[in-house]
Parts: C-alpha cells; sequence; structure tokens
C-alpha cells in the first residue's frame, strides 16, 4: 500500500492528482514525497494542490514546489505509541518511518485506536456443543454475527489496536478458519495457526509458540464479543508493574431475602433484598512473557492454573473492568442476544 502514496518531488502536480485519485480506503487524500533517494522529505495534500492551482493553475508544476515542509511523523520503535496527542491536533494520518527516513507504514487515525507492542492468541479450537446443531458442521468462532465471523469481528478489534500478528490455536473444524483468513495478509497482519492434537485447556497452547517477539502477550476467547479496550488493559498493566492482567465483567446478584449479618446466633444487622455486584472473568489476559515458561509443554492447562500459581507465589495479578459490552458466547440464548445486538452497531 505504501507505493501507492509515495512519490518522487521532480514529479507533476497532474501525475500527483492521479495517484490520489487512486487511493482507497484512507481517511486523508495524502501523498509522501520522496528525494533522489526513497527518503521522505515532504508530505502533499489534495488541498495542497487545491492552493497551489488557485493561485497557478499549471498542472506540470513540480510537486516538490507546493509541498508541506513540516510534516508529521514518527520513527519505528518497538514500544507503546500513544495516538491521543495526534488525534487532539487533528492529524489523519501518521506516517512510520525507519531511520533512513523511507516510509515503513501509515497509521490511519480515523480508524486505529492505538499501537500496542503485542502479539496476540486467540484461542479457538473447542467444540462448542452447547451451541449444537449450529456447530456441528461449522466451528463456533466461525458463526456469524451480522457480516462476518465471531472470530473475525475479534481479529478487525485487535487490528484497531495495532496489534499485526496473531496466533490462533486451533483443533474441531479448524481447517474452515485457516482456510477463511489465511495468512493474515489480507487484512494487513500475520496469523499463524497452532494446532492442538488433543485438547490443551485455555492455555496450553501458548506453550507450543517458540518464541514471542513481545514482551507481553494477549491471550483471549474466540467466542466473545466486546468492544473491550486493550489499550487500557495494557496501561493498567505498565502503571500497575504487574504480571499478569485480566479484564473482567461485572456480575450482579440479586437476593430476594434479607440478608443477616451475625457474630455466632446473633444478628447484628440485615439488609433487605441486597444486591451484590462481583468481578468476573470475562475470558482476555495480558501476560507477562516470562511466565509462559511455567505452562507445561504440550499438555492441557487452564488459564486459571497459571493464575492461580502467580497469586501463591506472591505475583501481581490485577482485573481491568469492561466499561462496553461483552457477551460469551456459549449458549443459543447468548448468540441471539449478539445477533439482536450486532443489528444496533453495524
Amino acid at each position: 500500500m505504501t507505493e501507492n502514496i509515495q512519490i518522487n518531488f521532480k514529479e507533476t502536480i497532474l501525475s500527483a492528482l492521479n495517484k490520489l485519485n487512486n487511493i482507497r480506503d484512507v481517511s486523508r487524500l495524502i501523498l509522501f514525497v520522496l528525494d533522489h533517494g526513497k527518503a521522505v522529505i515532504l508530505s502533499l495534500t489534495d488541498g495542497d494542490i487545491r492552493r497551489s492551482l488557485i493561485k497557478d493553475p499549471d498542472l506540470h508544476k513540480k510537486v516538490g514546489n507546493i509541498c508541506n515542509k513540516q510534516f508529521i511523523y514518527e520513527v519505528e520503535q518497538e514500544r507503546f505509541l500513544n495516538l491521543k496527542e495526534y488525534k487532539r491536533k487533528d492529524i489523519k494520518i501518521l506516517p512510520i518511518l525507519d531511520k533512513e527516513q523511507r516510509l515503513l507504514e501509515i497509521i490511519d487515525l480515523e480508524k486505529t485506536k492505538s499501537i500496542l507492542p503485542l502479539e496476540c492468541m486467540i484461542m479457538a479450537g473447542g467444540r462448542g456443543k452447547r451451541l449444537s446443531p449450529l456447530t456441528d458442521t461449522v466451528p463456533k468462532p466461525m458463526l456469524k454475527l451480522g457480516s462476518k465471523p465471531i472470530i473475525e469481528h475479534n481479529i478487525d478489534r485487535l487490528i484497531s489496536f495495532g496489534i499485526k500478528k496473531i496466533y490462533i490455536s486451533v483443533k474441531y473444524l479448524g481447517d474452515q478458519i485457516q482456510d477463511y483468513f489465511g495468512d493474515g495478509s489480507k487484512k494487513g497482519i500475520e496469523i499463524d495457526y497452532i494446532w492442538e492434537d488433543e485438547p490443551l485447556g485455555t492455555a496450553g497452547a501458548l506453550s507450543l509458540v517458540d518464541k514471542f517477539n513481545t514482551d507481553r502477550v494477549l491471550l483471549m476467547n474466540s467466542d466473545l464479543f466486546t468492544n473491550v479496550n486493550f489499550e487500557d488493559l495494557y496501561l493498567e498493566m505498565i502503571d500497575s508493574d504487574a504480571d499478569m492482567a485480566v479484564a473482567s465483567s461485572e456480575y450482579k446478584v440479586d437476593i430476594p431475602y434479607a440478608v443477616f449479618e451475625t457474630e455466632q446466633n446473633r444478628v447484628t444487622s440485615f439488609k433487605e433484598k441486597p444486591s451484590y455486584v462481583f468481578q468476573s472473568n470475562a475470558g482476555i489476559y495480558l501476560i507477562n512473557k516470562k511466565l509462559i515458561e511455567k505452562i507445561p509443554k504440550n499438555q492441557f492447562y487452564d488459564i486459571t492454573d497459571l493464575m492461580e500459581e502467580l497469586v501463591k507465589e506472591g505475583g501481581k495479578l490485577i482485573y481491568s473492568p469492561i466499561h462496553g459490552y461483552w457477551i460469551d458466547i456459549g449458549k443459543p440464548i447468548d448468540y441471539k442476544q449478539a445477533q439482536e445486538f450486532v443489528k444496533h452497531i453495524e
């Protein structure tokens, strides 16, 4: 894609207009202007061209004479990139350059919520028996919600937070998932598939990855429908210096009777029909990469086993509430609810 939005500084306005006319799926029409080599030195928008033509209608003027010399960019680094400051300045497109000023990629700030230095594993190997017969021939993650499968909603949200390397653990009818997404290149990401010969629980597949290339790894269920803010989860883990962060969902329990507070058999006070709110596991985990070494190789192992071990050893486990919608699609009633809900957001 970057080739389509680059132009040499000696090319003409007419050539630039032809290039701008062929740009698709980007929030702002912009070209990045190259010097004699391939270093980006300027930027050029359709607005720059309009302003030039108003003063001088010469379409053969060189683009290097009408460009913005003060364009904003970032240099590629493996770190968290805070996009909020750029959005506050109403910047739409942020170019990422290498140390030689060559264009590596562009970040569309209308579509990208964050750039998180994370790799992710999505657990998608389960049978989904409770959703039978729907899952007799289709794996649960591939059931449609609106115009696309459940798992694709999650992948697209991960992409919007700048996550570009995704592992998908598969077993039951996993070929359908692999055939649908391929290597991820159509979405501009990289997808690797981790095949489970035997069920490995909710964390065992992590042990099958030879090497994660980020200090923290995101692990999540494939059958969630949620607008969780991955950046909030990441920043809370960093700010808390935690070993693991778990996204949580509120679970409310209404007691239809008076509840006594007691000392031995004496009632000291009571609450009439109280409600209690608990934070429950939402199936999304951010894990320090070093913890993955504790997971036994190619054995059944649940993420809750790792959480228990971490707490026993005095490690720091935190939770981060999801401030939005979250549906765990485990039963037909959950799937129906998600199908109705997606109609209002697509």
